[in-house]
């Protein structure tokens, strides 16, 4: 009985710091950014299609070779698919072999990255500077000049050839 009780008054305690330290990250964390570009809910559905709504408003991530942007090779620019805001160059643009459309470099003023820990992952999330869209994850094994891989779904952005 002993035992028992001892084992309930222990996890009871670890439940109540564990719950403590994610109120206090929740409380700490730092604050989002003010978006540029905001719609209500149903706007965001009347503006995306389904699949864009799943990638760029939930975080959902598209299957890997299955954008027609990740062979898009001409040169030009991509942006978000939500509001237009001018995101990466082709001149950036690299074949990572992942399967998704990868970038060293976004443009000037194009993302937001945050830090996330989502699932055991940890990592930077890459987001829409202008509306917050979930564009995907930057990683630290790109290519020269800058060693990083934005790692970018490609129902996230639309592309327009011109000048990179």
């Amino acid at each position: 009985m002993t035992s028992r009780r001892k084992f309930l008054l222990t996890s009871g305690a670890a439940l109540m710091a564990g719950a403590a330290a994610l109120k206090w990250r929740a409380v700490h964390a730092a604050p989002a950014p003010a978006w540029e570009v905001t719609h209500t809910d149903a706007e965001w559905h009347a503006l995306l299609s389904p699949a864009q709504y799943e990638i760029l408003r939930r975080g959902g991530t598209e299957r890997p070779f299955s954008s027609p942007l990740y062979k898009e090779h001409r040169a030009g620019k991509f942006f978000c698919a939500g509001c237009q805001n001018p995101l990466f160059s082709s001149a950036t643009k690299f074949d990572s072999g992942t399967g998704w459309p990868s970038f060293w470099k976004p443009l000037e003023r194009g993302v937001y990255t945050s830090r996330t820990t989502s699932l055991g992952f940890r990592g930077a999330e890459v987001q829409c500077r202008r509306c917050g869209g979930h564009l995907g994850d930057v990683f630290d094994d790109g290519p020269e000049p800058t060693g990083l891989r934005y790692c970018i779904d490609g129902l996230a952005l639309t592309f327009t050839p011109g000048a990179a």
